[in-house]
């Protein structure tokens, strides 16, 4: 198994910067950058051949490979920027009528608060956040907590598989199938899962699921993912209307395809990011990966946010600041220490968020402890 000694030329991040913090923007690989740079010349040197008579074929390439990695028929998935774009498009696909409850929880990415609230003015709907106590004890108490505010107006349940802020895997697949029984169309938000987290769409049998392939899966940025379930495909329209519309009944995967002239370059490597990963023994990596966030988890002295299980949290991992630390912690680990970390706000309380990726090591976890003793003491 590589060490993150072994990883961290592979990737082009500045070595003079503990980077700990792979879950806002992921990294790419050299290899795979450059297999990105390679796609953008051949653009570049036949623009034309590529764009107008090759690209379709490139692009179910691609989705075929996007498609046996995370369990779905690649029919059935198209390419987006991120998973952002992914939930906005199934958002406004939904029918939202006035009176409809889009039920979440208060967890969720704040990007997407942002859309549901928008999509759900526009339409006179309601966006329920519901509570979730933390730290959390278990599955069971998550799933009832949430369903408690289902009720008969619950159009849209919308959830992360795993969370932004708290890192959190969520127990999707059972919102899913309660979700299901009773008629709710499923709104999952997987951009922390691919590469991640094992995931197989088949079985979760989720309504929409958006997906990032430039986060965890370590594919460059600008490269995601958006699954329909087959018998809703006629409702999801992209953002962009475009030659995608031309003809008496466009397909789903022509209407999100053709959408002018953009660089799909990220999207063509994709399929290098997963055979990268896969030469490198990604499930080793990952493994080692979680035991640095479970070793944080468990000593740097301060409060998790879930139980020290692999069913909570994978390679991030959340903890609460003590009320007395600095409000410039965030700035003073990265300009006196060279550590990147994020650090955010939930109510009243604070939370340090620490990622670890192939290139990280225990070496970078003693770091980001030892700058933490000296901060908070």
């Amino acid at each position: 198994m590589s060490d993150g000694a072994d990883l961290r030329d592979e990737f082009l991040l500045d070595p003079g910067v503990t980077f700990l913090n792979h879950g806002s923007f992921g990294a790419c690989p050299r290899g795979v950058f450059e297999r990105y740079q390679e796609w953008q010349l051949k653009l570049e040197r036949q623009p034309v051949l590529f764009l107008a008579r090759r690209l379709e074929e490139l692009l179910a390439e691609a989705r075929a490979a996007v498609g046996a990695y995370v369990g779905a028929d690649p029919e059935d998935l198209v390419f987006v920027p991120n998973a952002t774009a992914g939930v906005n498009i199934a958002a406004r696909a939904l029918g939202l009528q006035p009176g409809d409850e889009v039920l979440s929880t208060d967890l969720e990415y704040g990007a997407l608060d942002l859309t549901w609230e928008r999509v759900c003015a526009e339409f006179g709907a309601r966006y329920l956040r519901t509570p979730i106590r933390l730290p959390v004890t278990s599955h069971d108490e998550i799933v009832e907590t949430l369903w408690s505010a289902a009720g008969p107006r619950t159009r849209v349940l919308f959830v992360s598989h795993h969370t932004s802020t708290t890192a959190l895997t969520l127990p999707v697949a059972e919102l899913c199938r309660r979700a299901r029984e009773v008629g709710i169309r499923t709104v999952i938000d997987g951009a922390h899962v691919p590469g991640h987290i094992p995931l197989d769409l088949r079985a979760l049998d989720a309504d929409y699921y958006a997906g990032n392939c430039h986060k965890w899966l370590c594919a460059p940025k600008g490269a995601g993912f958006l699954y329909v379930r087959r018998e809703l495909q006629g409702d999801i329209h992209p953002l962009v209307v475009s030659w995608g519309y031309e003809g008496d009944d466009p397909s789903f995967l022509s209407r999100h395809e053709k959408q002018g002239t953009r660089d799909p370059s990220a999207y063509l490597t994709v399929p290098a990011a997963i055979e990268w990963q896969d030469e490198h023994d990604w499930g080793s990596v990952r493994d080692r990966c979680h035991e640095l966030a479970r070793r944080a988890r468990n000593e740097l002295g301060l409060e998790a946010v879930a139980p020290d299980s692999r069913d909570f949290f994978g390679q991030m991992v959340t903890l609460r600041l003590p009320a007395g630390a600095p409000k410039d912690l965030q700035e003073r680990l990265y300009d006196d220490h060279r550590i990147e970390i994020p650090i955010s706000e939930r109510g009243t309380d604070r939370f340090i968020r620490a990622s670890f990726q192939g290139y990280n090591d225990a070496g970078d976890l003693e770091r980001l402890k030892s700058a933490l003793d000296r901060l908070l003491a």
